[in-house]
């Protein structure tokens, strides 16, 4: 069965120069959550920015290889055409209309598509958000972190999306918060039936939801497999999960020579 979307062999290249992605290949179901994990620098919004078509305002271009989304290469088209076909990204840091409000941050989440239906669509997103709703006719600037998480999110929905591309949701929000957010994701998928390609660095919380994950190293894809295999790889135990093998919780001084010993950088 073809996937929803698929990388294969993409290199990304900024400025002429630099070389960030290095022949990355990944497939995503449709329907499915994959999670995509990794370091800091290791490529994954760059993964992201590459399928949603946003690296060109960062003179970046994919420079080999090619996207494909529902079987029709998309690599080459631009951002708003990317949105049209049933992409959306919610990118790092929230990135809300700090101005707007609530409502009219949702309502800017809707521009692709007719209004038709839009309050229903207004409505599913506060059964998922409650508090967006208590909150709709606030200016979105003075959200809390965690609310303005929900925004986003709720924005995405709004444009009626295929593949939602989410980018690190749990960056700077308090534990239960993210929690709460993990799960509305994995409801929102679950009812929805909609796809998620997952950036997010709590590798815990990312295996917990997802149905298959890939883990990057210097732009390239250096273990997949299902939750349940990654959790027993020892490195992945090691490095990403804090774990040894014993199970027991590794100190900061423990893992922070981790790029001098991981089997699969050697």
């Amino acid at each position: 069965m073809q996937p929803m979307l698929s990388l294969n062999n993409v290199e990304v290249i900024y400025n002429d120069v630099v070389l960030v992605l290095k022949g990355l290949s990944l497939n995503v179901p449709e329907r499915s959550i994959v999670a995509l994990l990794g370091s800091n620098g290791a490529g994954k919004s760059t993964t992201l920015k590459a399928i949603s078509g946003l690296l060109k305002p960062e003179n970046g271009a994919v420079t080999d290889g090619e996207i494909r989304f529902l079987g029709q290469p998309i690599h080459k088209k631009d951002a708003a055409e990317i949105v049209r076909m049933g992409i959306f990204q919610v990118l790092e840091g929230r990135r809300v209309f700090e101005h707007l409000t609530v409502e009219e941050n949702l309502r800017a989440g809707a521009y692709t598509r007719s209004l038709r239906g839009f309050d229903q669509d207004l409505e599913l997103v506060y059964t998922y958000f409650p508090r967006l709703k208590e909150r709709r006719k606030q200016v979105a600037g003075f959200l809390s972190g965690g609310e303005q998480q929900m925004l986003a999110i709720g924005r995405a929905l709004m444009a009626h999306p295929q593949l939602i591309l989410l980018d690190e949701p749990s960056l700077g929000l308090a534990p239960l918060l993210v929690e709460e957010i993990f799960r509305i994701i994995r409801q929102i998928n679950r009812e929805r039936q909609t796809t998620i390609l997952l950036v997010e660095q709590n590798a815990r919380l990312a295996l917990e939801v997802a149905g298959y994950a890939y883990i990057m190293e210097n732009g390239r894809i250096v273990l997949e497999g299902s939750p349940a295999d990654l959790k027993d790889n020892p490195d992945v135990r090691e490095f990403y999960l804090g774990l040894n093998e014993v199970g027991r919780r590794k100190s900061y001084r423990e893992v922070k020579t981790y790029k001098r010993r991981k089997r699969w950088l050697s």
